[in-house]
This record gives C-alpha cells, sequence and structure tokens, in this order.
C-alpha cells in the first residue's frame, strides 16, 4: 500500500474510533470479520486498537457456520473476542425481548440472543447488524445499530 493509500486507511480508521463502547457483532458482522469485508475490519480493528469490547453471542458462531468457513480463521477470529454464553437465564430474557416486541421465536431467536447479549454490556454498545429494523424492534435505543 503507497502513502496514500496508508493515509486514507488512517483517516477511515479514526472515523470508525468514533464508535465507543463495546461492539457486538451478529452473524453479518461475524461473517464480514471472516471475510475480510472492508467495513468490518475497519470497526473491528478500531475497536482492537482502543482496546475496547469485542463481543458475539455463542449462537452466532452457529448461524455462520458452513462449508466455505476455514476453521483456522474462525478460531483466529473467536479468539480476538468474547463470546458469551446462552444460558437458561439468557434464554428466558431473550424470549422476553420477542415477546416484547411482538415477534415470533421460530423466525428471530438467534437476533433475540444476540440483542439480549449486547443489552447486558456495559454502555455504550454497538451492534454490527445487517438486519436493523429487527434489531431495532429488539434492542430500542439502549444500543447503537451499524448496518453493514
Amino acid at each position: 500500500m503507497g502513502a496514500g493509500g496508508a493515509h486514507r486507511r488512517s483517516r477511515r480508521l479514526r472515523r470508525y474510533r468514533r464508535v465507543t463502547g463495546t461492539l457486538v457483532l451478529d452473524s453479518a458482522g461475524l461473517s464480514g470479520y471472516l471475510t475480510g469485508d472492508r467495513k468490518t475490519m475497519l470497526l473491528v480493528d478500531a475497536a482492537l486498537a482502543d482496546d475496547r469490547g469485542l463481543a458475539i453471542s455463542a449462537a452466532t458462531i452457529i448461524e455462520v457456520q458452513h462449508k466455505g468457513v476455514s476453521r483456522p480463521r474462525m478460531s483466529w477470529v473467536l479468539s480476538r473476542m468474547r463470546v458469551h454464553d446462552v444460558t437458561k437465564d439468557s434464554a428466558r430474557a431473550a424470549a422476553a425481548l420477542l415477546q416484547e416486541a411482538g415477534l415470533h421465536g421460530h423466525k428471530y431467536a438467534i437476533d433475540a440472543m444476540v440483542a439480549e447479549m449486547a443489552l447486558r454490556q456495559s454502555p455504550p454498545v454497538s451492534l454490527l447488524t445487517s438486519d436493523g429494523d429487527d434489531m431495532a424492534r429488539l434492542c430500542g435505543r439502549r444500543v447503537r445499530l451499524i448496518t453493514v
């Protein structure tokens, strides 16, 4: 990368450092990180550079898994973030979020688990997602949504 390219990357990285607090990735965020999506990488790099929290729900690992996912790459990516277990209590809290939002568990179960975990983080929290509308219904205004 030439000097101009390095300068542009540095400027973009500074812009994404304005995202403060814990960065939570849903399946779109984790997939983007696994595949090297530019926006996702900049957000994650900024979070890691600032020593901020980077988190996913354990359910997200299952959601992104397919035969094209490199196991070594997945292991390396997961080593860089906190993976939150889905427990009986968190599942009940996620079910309550679904009920409050008027959504059905069959279609929105994993979104609800991710939202519940994001809401448990110390604010401020940002969620990297492709499901902005659904996550807004589940998280309300307590989590900043960044769509990819």
